[in-house]
């Protein structure tokens, strides 16, 4: 396990418990109580926690996981998921992009496909999104034309959100948006933690002529705070082989093409 891996488990486990102890840490990550205490004071740095005497209390981020932290988690998985995202687009596709990491590893498959990265005279691609660093990565890219929303960005996720990004989604058509979800339930539809960025994920979704979720199978049965939409509204699940049976024959039961990599 990287530090990387070993902050978001941390934070993880605080956001679940509450608080948490250095020497109970140590043991269950199986490193050194001097490591685990190096990593809260720098997550206490970032104001991700409060640190005790012995440990850390959560504080009222510690339920949504800051981007830079979720990168490393499931990023075999996430990688498979964006090739095969990648391969449903084609040249001269207006595509959709929400914020997240598995959406963020879509974004980077879209730039480099060989299909769509081969020269011309134009952009072979144009991509809307409302997540900074998506459009950061591609805006490089010559042959990706990059449109971004307006909105006030969130330092966790690096998506705008707000009233300011809704008014170029009402004013353009995208063929396929990829949104990735803190959850999803065959019954309820997909979730994310942060209603701002439930809202603007909506609006994409509406403004697509197709859905396509792309989720590992740990986002799977559950529900979080916002609903984006309703199970009704999407047309395609993109996840890992470790999705449960049962789980993916409730999906489509529901009409929804469920893909597993």
């Amino acid at each position: 396990m990287d530090r990387y891996e070993r902050l978001s488990a941390l934070l993880e486990m605080l956001g679940q418990r509450g608080k948490v102890d250095v020497d109970d840490l140590a043991e269950e990550l199986d490193v050194s109580a001097a490591t685990i205490r190096r990593d809260l004071d720098h997550l206490a740095e970032q104001q991700l926690l409060t640190r005790t005497r012995g440990g850390a209390v959560a504080n009222n981020v510690a339920y949504d996981l800051p981007l830079r932290y979720k990168t490393a988690r499931r990023a075999s998985e996430k990688e498979r998921i964006a090739r095969a995202a990648a391969s449903m687009v084609g040249r001269g596709s207006v595509v959709g992009l929400s914020g997240g990491t598995t959406a963020t590893e879509v974004g980077r498959t879209l730039a480099t496909h060989p299909d769509l990265s081969t020269k011309a005279d134009g952009p072979t691609l144009t991509v809307v999104t409302n997540a900074l660093n998506i459009a950061n990565e591609l805006a490089v890219r010559p042959h990706v034309k990059i449109v971004v929303t307006g909105g006030v960005a969130r330092p966790q996720s690096f998506e705008l959100t707000g009233p300011l990004g809704t008014r170029i989604l009402t004013e353009i058509t995208l063929d396929v948006v990829f949104l990735g979800v803190d959850a999803i339930d065959p019954n309820n539809g997909a979730y994310a933690h942060h209603e701002g960025e439930a809202s603007i994920n909506r609006l994409m979704a509406d403004r697509s002529k197709k859905v396509v979720i792309v989720a590992d199978s740990t986002k799977l049965g559950a529900t979080a705070f916002a609903q984006i939409c309703p199970v009704s509204q999407l047309d395609t699940l993109i996840t890992d082989s470790a999705a449960s049976s049962p789980l993916v024959q409730a999906f489509e039961a529901e009409g929804v093409e469920v893909i597993t990599v």
